[in-house]
């Protein structure tokens, strides 16, 4: 299985300026890099989505949103529709992650209702999960998951699952640069193929990528990736930088 490397570039690029030097830093740094077993997405800020999906002519990189609405159309003021995604040339969305959970109030019963369109367009999403601090602590974590996993896939067929990326997000790791033992990100991922398995059989349940997100760099792949057996990783801070971005995912490019 490939490895994913997705960038949340997050609310940031916020000059023309700024989005001018990112694509030129990026275009150096592919030269000369032939990426064979690395899955490169890159999810900036909305507005940009056409500058990414026009300027990015990589075969290897792919370009997502940070978040999408789940209807198609309609009177829903700010909101951004999987129909545009797809239309302007984005394949991919985020989807729960713990920010948008945190600041807007993004249920469970959101998620679902966001999955089930991307894969009714057949678009991937890249489905977050995560405990906080607190719920850590209280041992609340496997329910916690439990819970987000079995309420966003509410009425998804095995089908469905295969447009579907995991990416486990402990929010306490989120932008603090704590991050989770090895051991503790391969329970959540053994967690969650159990969860798969029983809800959609062994079958389906092993074909699914689970990554990880929370404070990556390149000098902690070992610990949150490649020692617990991860899929891939979901990047914030360092996909700003191109140059950390792309040493990340030739270090996965295995």
């Amino acid at each position: 299985m490939s490895k994913y490397v997705i960038g949340n570039l997050k609310m940031n690029l916020s000059s023309l300026a700024e989005l001018e030097r990112y694509f030129k830093t990026l275009k150096n740094e592919l030269k000369g890099k032939n990426f064979k077993n690395a899955e490169i997405i890159i999810c900036p800020p909305a507005v940009y989505l056409q500058n990414f999906t026009q300027k990015v002519k990589n075969k290897k990189i792919k370009i997502g949103l940070q978040n999408i609405f789940w209807e198609r159309n309609g009177s829903f003021t700010g909101e951004i529709s999987p129909i545009m995604l797809k239309n302007l040339g984005g394949e991919y969305a985020i989807i729960g992650h713990s920010e948008r959970r945190g600041y807007f109030g993004e249920t469970n019963e959101m998620v679902n209702l966001k999955i089930k369109l991307m894969i009714k367009e057949r678009l991937m999403s890249i489905f977050c999960f995560g405990e906080t601090m607190e719920e850590r602590g209280a041992g609340l974590t496997s329910g916690i998951i439990s819970s987000q996993i079995q309420e966003g896939l509410k009425d998804i067929t095995p089908s469905g699952l295969e447009k579907i990326i995991f990416a486990y997000e402990p929010v306490w790791a989120v932008g603090t640069d704590v991050i989770p033992t090895s051991n503790g990100i391969m329970e959540v991922k053994i967690l969650v193929r159990k969860i798969l398995t029983e809800k959609y059989g062994m079958k389906y349940a092993q074909k699914v990528a689970i990554l990880y997100g929370g404070s990556v760099k390149a000098k902690t792949l070992n610990q949150v990736c490649l020692d617990p057996g991860m899929d891939g990783v979901l990047v914030g801070r360092e996909s700003l930088n191109p140059v950390e971005f792309l040493k990340i995912a030739k270090s996965l490019d295995v």
